[in-house]
Order: structure tokens, then C-alpha cells, then sequence
């Protein structure tokens, strides 16, 4: 049922050009904020390549994807009323058809330009392309969401749009609780990392600090996810009895295991330049709403929250002794790290729930009809 205040014109075409796999932060992303809407009474109708094509060998296979997927989506176009994309340059082809049929956009972004160039580096001899079909999508946009306060600094700077809110990501708090159960089998204590194993996400720190002798020798490392990184994480796996890969865990099964770990490890990077930008990444509100402590790299966002919530610890960026040591210290001190996550889960319940973020997005798309 639509909502009372926009009438019937509540149809809004989602599109997402990386294609959503379980055990990818934009999975849960994407399948909440369209869940939440879709509970708002909101109609979404979601376009993204299949999982299959997704992995296909070859640049040109992905292109032709993504034409296909939006020749399908420009179809419909006149059928709705709000196209969202997930920023992506390649995405130019609905924004572009969505100005000349004047239906209005929203484009969200959730990192900078350099974040294409690590995922795609064969387009980084052709940058000046790419970022400008990436800033003239957001020029052109009717609305612009980022994940950081950062991130809208930037794009108010570079694209000039002033129509820009900050909605941060969150944690579905029914799924990931401090109750949630487990099948796996798993060490008697352990630090846990789940998510991309891309080159941001800290994978050398990670390996480097179980090696670390800082480490306590009775916690184990238990690794959950995929990526270009996963050799390195297998090779750790084989040579390391202390260390558990489980490889890609569907989404509704990754809570039970957090959930009985010492503490959530994001030991992310400055690939990209996120010292800039700022970072709001998925899991550490996943890892909190599991009320269990976060170890987080001192990069805005995910630290301020951490210092500002005291539900965690902030280590430095690429230091395997100060992760070791964070390890260390919440294993050594039980009450202290229950403190930590009673306090985060709170935090996300009250703040950072994924009911909270589809209401923050139901204003933005209300904006538009207004408009």
C-alpha cells in the first residue's frame, strides 16, 4: 500500500550494477534499505546483474552486462517516479535517460573515485573518463546520499550539488544479536573478521598480526568471506592450525559466529584515500548489534564512533603489533569486553538499526515527489 502523503506515485526502480553476493557488504546493503522501503509501503523494483555474469572473465563480458541490465531498466523508466542508483560509472546510461525523461534520481555514493580504480584497475589509464562519468552522474542527480560526513564534503566540492545527506550503514538488530546461533564448529576463543577480502580491507595487517607474538597464543582467528586477497588467507589457513577459514558464509549464518567471538577485527586500510573520506563500513555495526566489541583502524567514522561509544578499541592503520595487542587485551580482560559490547549494542539499537536508515532514505525520495 502506498504511503497516504505521495498519493500512488510510489514506484522506485533500484539499481545496483555490482551484482549483490552474500557475503558482500553491498548484498546487505542493498537488500535492506529495498526490504525497509518496500515495509514503508514504498514499490521497488531492483535491476542488477546476475551473480553469474558478475563473475565472468573479461571487461568486455562485465560491459555488456551492464548495458543489457539497463536497457531493460530505460523500458520502464516512464513507469515510475524515482530511479536510485548505486553509484557507479557506468550507471551514466540511466542517469543519462533519466534527465532527458526530467524522472527524478538519487545517486548514493559510498566511497570515493579511487575505490573504482582498485576494483576495476583496468580503467585507471582511462581516469579522466571514468571520474567523469562518475562526478556527472552526481551533478546531475536530484538528490545525493554518502555513507560520511566526509564523503559529502567531497561531493559538494567536486560536483557542485548541494542536495546531499549523510546516511551512514547499519545492522539489521533482528539477525545480528547477541543471541544468534551457530552450527560451525569453532575454537574455544577466537577474534573474528568477516567481509570482502579486497586489498582496503587490511588482509596483510590481518595475516601479519596473527603472526605477530603479541598475539595470545589461546585465541584463534576465524576468517569469513571472498576476494582477490583469499590466497593469502588460504596459505595463512594452511600453515597456522590457529586459524579458521570458512570461506563464503551466507549472510543469516554470519551473526552466530561473531556473536562468540572476543571481538569483530576491521583492520582496513588507506587504499582509496578513506583517510579523506571517511569510512562507515557495514560490519562494525553488524559486529556491535552482535554486542560484541569492534577493533577498528583510526580512520573517521568507524573510529569516532568506537571512541564515542566506548565499544571497541582504535588501533593504527597497517599495524599488525597494535591488532595483536587489541586481541590481546580484550581476551585478557572478560568484563571489560562485555562493557564494550553491551555498550555497542545499544548503540546500534537506538541509532544504527536498518528500520532507522530506510525512513532516512523514505525522506530523501519523499523530497523528490515534493519537489
Amino acid at each position: 500500500m502506498a504511503p497516504d502523503h505521495i498519493g500512488e506515485r510510489s514506484r522506485v526502480i533500484y539499481l545496483c550494477l555490482q551484482a549483490t553476493q552474500e557475503g558482500q557488504a553491498s548484498y546487505a546493503h542493498v537488500h535492506e534499505i529495498v526490504s525497509g522501503l518496500r515495509d514503508l509501503g514504498w514499490e521497488i523494483v531492483l535491476y542488477e546483474p546476475s551473480c553469474k555474469s558478475a563473475t565472468s572473465r573479461g571487461a568486455f563480458a562485465r560491459f555488456v552486462q551492464f548495458v543489457i541490465v539497463q536497457a531493460r531498466l530505460v523500458l520502464n523508466l516512464r513507469k515510475v517516479d524515482i530511479v536510485y542508483i548505486r553509484n557507479h560509472f557506468a550507471a551514466f546510461l540511466t542517469a543519462a535517460w533519466a534527465k532527458v525523461l526530467r524522472v527524478s534520481f538519487v545517486v548514493e555514493v559510498n566511497g570515493p573515485y579511487e575505490d573504482m580504480f582498485t576494483a576495476y584497475p583496468w580503467i585507471r589509464r582511462y581516469r579522466w573518463l571514468f571520474v567523469w562519468l562518475a562526478r556527472t552522474q552526481m551533478k546531475w542527480a536530484s538528490a545525493l546520499i554518502t555513507v560520511t560526513p566526509e564523503l559529502r564534503d567531497m561531493v559538494l566540492k567536486d560536483a557542485g550539488n548541494k542536495h546531499v545527506q549523510v546516511i551512514p550503514n547499519a545492522a539489521n538488530i533482528e539477525v545480528f544479536n547477541p543471541r544468534a546461533k551457530t552450527t560451525h564448529k569453532l575454537p574455544k576463543s577466537f577474534a573474528a573478521f568477516f567481509g570482502g577480502l579486497a586489498v582496503w580491507q587490511g588482509v596483510d595487517t590481518l595475516c601479519a598480526a596473527i603472526r605477530h607474538p603479541n598475539w595470545p597464543t589461546d585465541v584463534s582467528l576465524v576468517i569469513m568471506g571472498d576476494g582477490v586477497d583469499r590466497h593469502k588467507v588460504e596459505q595463512l589457513s594452511a600453515e597456522n592450525p590457529n586459524v579458521l577459514y570458512l570461506g563464503t558464509v551466507p549472510y543469516h549464518q554470519v551473526p552466530g559466529i561473531v556473536a562468540q567471538s572476543v571481538g569483530g577485527l576491521i583492520p582496513k586500510n588507506n587504499v582509496g584515500g578513506h583517510l579523506k573520506t571517511g569510512l562507515s563500513p557495514l560490519k562494525l555495526y553488524e559486529t556491535l548489534a552482535c554486542g560484541v566489541p569492534a577493533v577498528v583502524t583510526d580512520i573517521p567514522g568507524q573510529s569516532d564512533l568506537v571512541r564515542t561509544h566506548e565499544c571497541g578499541i582504535v588501533v593504527g592503520i597497517d599495524d599488525p603489533a597494535g591488532l595483536a595487542n587489541a586481541v590481546r587485551f580484550l581476551h585478557s580482560h572478560p568484563e571489560g569486553r562485555r562493557e564494550m559490547g553491551r555498550n555497542g549494542r545499544k548503540t546500534v539499537e537506538e541509532r544504527h538499526s536498518w528500520k532507522i536508515r530506510a525512513k532516512a532514505t523514505e525522506h530523501v525520495l519523499l523530497s523528490l515527489s515534493r519537489r
